[in-house]
This record gives structure tokens, sequence and C-alpha cells, in this order.
């Protein structure tokens, strides 16, 4: 087959954030689609194959306009625009990059990075209840708090009330020092983090006091009915089936929950069977309740992690069979 040449052109401002640092990006393409780039100005020349220049040639138009969109470009976005192009997936690609979430504080959109991610909004729209399971990286987690933050702006909803089952890697709270909050703290800290980057520390601690966003131990739900709340139940694959039945029989009206959690991370003695895997089975066929799954390809982390996770599914495949 021979080798044919296309020129693009982008404009200037873009041609950085496109090329990435050191020019990793097209580096990248290069190796994985057996082509060339030159760059003159605003102009790119792509040589190669002609069916995998008409692809890099996507790969180049579609990242172009995330980056005027003002998108950060990274390796994830890169590869992840790439497949999904390969997979003939351009239309749910565009749909995914005009989605977004809500603001930081700082001004800084949230947006969905995968078709998954995009799924995965749209589900938490749509219903009062919401499961997101998948592995490490994916943004279950930070993008329900995202969604929580932008119904709690919009007035929507007038509380916010995250929560986490007491329980992490086989460590028990009574070992650890300090009193009760100090205990728990540790297994908050990560909905605190993602709080303060969306909101802003000094908000985050003003609505605390006011008690209009609430960070507690899944225990502390017990005996309550949750009105007019936006409630995110984070690493639910701990619970326990008797746990996850009392949570989601708190929701009350005008609330909204998010259900988050990993299969392939329970932490919950051997014994105990999880809640979350439970629901999913029971809760499958019931109207107002969304699942999604994400996977592999919906990790948003550094390269490497999407690759830890194919390792742990291969090595967790053959030891099952």
């Amino acid at each position: 087959m021979g080798i044919v040449e296309r020129k693009l052109e982008v404009t200037s401002s873009s041609i950085a954030s496109i090329f990435g640092k050191f020019d990793e990006h097209v580096i990248l393409l290069e190796k994985e689609l057996g082509v060339s780039f030159v760059v003159r100005d605003d102009k790119i020349k792509i040589s190669g194959e002609e069916e995998k220049v008409t692809l890099a040639a996507q790969i180049i138009k579609k990242l172009a306009g995330f980056a005027e969109n003002g998108d950060t470009i990274d390796t994830q976005m890169v590869n992840y625009t790439m497949d999904t192009l390969k997979n003939k997936q351009e239309k749910e690609l565009k749909d995914m990059s005009q989605n977004t979430v809500t603001l930081t504080h700082l001004g800084k959109p949230i947006k969905c990075k995968t078709i998954g991610q995009s799924d995965y909004v749209k589900n938490i729209r749509d219903n009062v209840v919401v499961f997101g399971v998948g592995p490490a990286g994916t943004g279950k987690t930070y993008l329900a708090m995202a969604m929580a933050v932008n119904a709690f702006r919009r007035n929507e909803i007038s509380k916010i009330i995250l929560t986490r089952p007491a329980i992490e890697a086989g460590e028990k709270l009574g070992f650890l020092p300090g009193d009760l909050q100090s205990k728990v703290d540790p297994y908050l800290r990560p909905l605190y983090d993602a709080l303060f980057e969306i909101m802003g520390s000094d908000n985050f601690e003003k609505n605390m006091e006011k008690g209009l966003i609430e960070v507690a131990p899944l225990a502390y739900m017990r005996g309550r009915t949750l009105n007019n709340a936006f409630i995110v139940l984070d690493e639910a694959q701990n619970t326990t089936p008797q746990q996850m039945k009392m949570f989601l029989t708190r929701i009350g009206f005008n609330s909204k929950a998010v259900i988050t959690g990993d299969l392939t991370q329970v932490d919950l003695p051997s014994e105990k069977s999880s809640g979350l895997k439970e629901a999913l089975k029971v809760l499958k066929d019931v109207n107002g309740i969304g699942f999604t799954y994400l996977d592999r390809n919906d990790v948003v982390r550094h390269p490497l992690v999407q690759k830890i996770v194919d390792a742990y599914d291969v090595f967790e495949n053959r030891k099952g069979k």
C-alpha cells in the first residue's frame, strides 16, 4: 500500500496542547498508527498509509476541538480519542465532550472524559437512585459529588450527604487513636478532598457549619429519613446486605441517591457478602433505578492504572478457573 500525505490546518494556540510536552502525544500516535507528523506554523502534515492517515487526521481534528473548548489534553484523552474513533464512535465522543457537569470554585469546568462517564452522568440526571460500579480511577465518586454540588447550587436540593461504611482493608476503628471523629475522618478524607476541590475550602466549611453538607459514616444514617437531599454512598462494596437495605430505605421525597463501588475491592470479612453485589441483583428490574458499569476504558488516572486493572482482571480470571 502506497504512502499518502494529508495537510491539516489548526489554530496555532491549539498546537501545543495537541502535541503535548516534548511532543509526547504525537510520538504516541506515530507509534500506535505508524504515521509521521510534521508541523509548519499552524499546518500539520501527516504521512503514512491512507487508512491510518485518515484516522490520524480525525484524531487531530477532535483533539483540536477539545483544546479550543478549553479542555486539558493529556495522554489519557489522546488514547481514549484514538480508541473511540477506531471503534467508529465519533458521535458519542462529540456528545461526551459537550457534557459539562459543573464548575469548580475556580471556574474550571468538570467534564466527562469518557463515554461511560457521560452515560453515568445522564443516568444520575434521569433517575432517583443510581449505582455506579467500576474499578478505581473511573470517576465514580468525583462525578457523583460534582452532580451533588451542581444540584445544590441550582437549589434543586437543600442538603448534600456523603457517607461511607467505616471499614477499610481489614483495619478496625477501635485500634486508631483519638475520639470518634478523628477515628472516622481518615475514611472520609477522600470525600472531603473532592468537595474542597469543587466547592473551595471556605465555602465547604461554611455549608458544613450550617448543616447543609454532612459527611458521616454509614452507621449514622440509621433511623433517619432523608428528604430534599442528594446522598452519595461511597465504597458501597463494603456494605453488608442489611446496611445496603437500611441505606436505600432512608431515601425521602425530592431526594436523589448515588451508590458507588468496586466489586474487585471488597474488604469485608470472607464470611460476609457484599450488600452492593446483592443489590445489583435484587434491584435490576426496578423502575427509577439506574445502573452504570464502568470499566478499564473509563479509567482517567495515570495510564499505568489501566494496566494495573487489566493485570488484576487477568489474574482473577486465571484464579477462578
